[in-house]
């Protein structure tokens, strides 16, 4: 039996999915089916229940997994001691990140790393926030990028710097001509919000609740680039992260203001899987993250 195969197996006992499997391993969905008729072959047992209506290991498939996955643990361990030792750092590292981050606050980092690591081959994929979990645990990505980090047992959290929260609006709406607004001045006003299930959106209706401000939300959109075109063209004011804005503030086409009497700031974390076999390459990228705020 091949370490490979075991590792594929475990990947589909945990993402329940034969295309995730495939992803995850950079093979054919074929080829996972191939891997694991050829360990019931060899174990002489059926390790999956074939049924159309949903995903279940046979008391024989969830004993492999349990010892299979301590197997792959420790081989993972292992791999990643020698290249320690060897002082090796390449390989891939399989980043998911909401858009804001991805955007606006990854690429200095990436940019950093990368010269320090060219061997290392870093891979992003931009998602919502609950598609960022998901995917952590599901083991298709190595590393998550979060905002408003969730509490979540499954998962180690590294939390990152704090982004603050700020006020935009249109060049010539009358809030432009100000330096900074109290909360309570946008109540009433046109508000362009993100989407309910966005955390930062669940942090900014909060603190406008424990004010008693209400705005009048007239568009919803799950990403921060949206939200910007939407108030570019005057639809409403809205309140994103500073960092997303710094391109349009310098080019004039939008005005951003402090808000005096509210602390605003988004938290950002990084997140994993608890007990996951952190490789020298993943390690230094986290660490060059956590540095960001020194």
């Amino acid at each position: 039996m091949q370490i490979e195969s075991l590792k594929v197996f475990c990947d589909l006992a945990e993402t329940e999915s034969f295309t995730k499997a495939a992803q995850i391993n950079g093979i054919t969905q074929s080829a996972v089916s191939q891997q694991i008729s050829a360990l019931e072959r060899q174990f002489k047992s059926m390790l999956i229940e074939r049924s159309k209506k949903k995903f279940r290991l046979t008391r024989e498939g969830q004993l492999l997994y349990d010892h299979g996955k301590q197997i792959s643990q420790t081989y993972d361990l292992l791999h990643s001691k020698i290249q320690e030792l060897k002082d090796i750092i390449s390989g891939t590292i399989r980043v998911s990140t909401i858009y804001s981050v991805g955007l606006h606050d990854l690429p200095p980092y990436l940019k950093r790393f990368l010269k320090a690591y060219p061997t290392v081959n870093v891979h992003v994929e931009y998602r919502r926030a609950n598609e960022v979990y998901d995917e952590v645990l599901g083991n298709i990505v190595d590393v998550g990028l979060v905002a408003y980090p969730a509490k979540e047992p499954r998962l180690e959290t590294v939390p990152l710097r704090r982004d603050r929260l700020v006020l935009i609006c249109h060049p010539q709406h009358p809030f432009a001509r100000l330096k900074s607004v109290k909360i309570a001045d946008i109540h009433g006003q046109k508000f362009i919000a993100f989407e309910p299930d966005i955390p930062t959106r669940k942090a900014i209706d909060r603190i406008l609740k424990e004010r008693g401000v209400a705005v009048q939300t007239v568009m919803e959109f799950d990403n921060v680039e949206t939200v910007k075109r939407a108030v570019e063209i005057d639809a409403g004011i809205s309140i994103v992260p500073q960092a997303t804005v710094a391109q349009e503030v310098s080019k004039q086409t939008l005005a951003q203001l402090l808000i005096e009497d509210a602390e605003l700031f988004r938290p950002l974390a990084a997140i994993y899987k608890r007990n996951k076999v952190l490789s020298p390459a993943l390690k230094q990228f986290v660490n060059i993250l956590k540095e960001g705020e020194r």
